[in-house]
């Protein structure tokens, strides 16, 4: 018996400090032996966030000679429609074929012979990604709610809400995009994706027999945010929680 209640004594520090609330000790068959059974609540990994700004590589032809004509096509026998100066820079557009280069100037797209004219550099610029700002924002602003109440019915997550209202609410205000009451109507709108395809801030439906009767809002790593039910209120979960139906992009 005091083997026993220095083990529990024990087991209990032991699942303290690894974060777990529930545990049961008891003995087996055999003497001397015990088993611990332990219940917890995972810990949610952290949204994952969109890249809204992404660095990609750009070509650059720089003129180096005092004046350089450039062509509506690679040749020379048709008027110039600009005429570059030294120190002028062109994003290159297209490849390079026969020493000319396919160039992106004031009057618009052309070509410019390289020899003796200009050279092709390599630099890196930075591009934002409108849309993945976007999906930032609807996710940073669904996960304010989380811990708030469910309410049948409801439309405003700051006093109550159920599923569809929740998704009505956040894209509304944090997109600017209106969609419909319901799960099952929402389930209709928006473009389809496939879970290799989703994204934050798409929306996820769930079916009881063959109506959408569920929505919820994905986060990344695999979660979603959702009105769950009057228990447990606005809460995150896993994605593949129930079995999804559809998968829905509407930024």
């Amino acid at each position: 018996m005091k083997l026993y209640k220095n083990i529990k004594k024990t087991g209990r520090a032991f699942i303290a400090a690894m974060g777990v609330s529930i545990f049961s000790l008891f003995p087996s068959a055999g003497a001397g032996v015990f088993y611990i059974t332990a219940y917890g609540t995972p810990v949610q990994a952290d949204p994952e966030q969109e890249i809204s700004i992404q660095t990609r590589i750009q070509y650059v032809c720089q003129i180096e000679a005092q004046e350089a004509p450039v062509y509506g096509s690679a040749s020379e026998g048709l008027p110039s429609i600009y005429m570059a100066a030294r120190g002028e820079a062109f994003p290159v557009s297209g490849q390079l074929e026969d020493g000319w280069v396919q160039v992106e100037t004031p009057a618009g797209t052309g070509y410019l012979e390289l020899a003796g004219q200009a050279c092709v550099t390599e630099t890196a610029v930075e591009v934002v990604d409108q849309s993945a700002e976007a999906r930032n924002r609807v996710v940073d602003y669904a996960l304010q709610f989380v811990g708030n109440r469910y309410v049948y019915g409801g439309e405003d997550p700051n006093t109550g809400v159920d599923c569809s209202g929740f998704t009505r609410y956040v894209l509304q205000r944090a997109a600017g995009v209106n969609l419909s009451r319901t799960a099952a109507s929402q389930a209709t709108q928006g473009r389809t994706v496939n879970s290799s395809q989703m994204r934050p801030g798409d929306l996820v439906f769930y079916a009881k027999g063959s109506r959408v009767n569920h929505v919820a809002l994905y986060i990344g790593n695999g979660q979603v945010v959702h009105a769950s039910s009057p228990k447990s209120g606005i809460k995150i979960s896993q994605w593949t929680y129930r079995t999804p139906v559809r998968i829905a992009s509407f930024l």
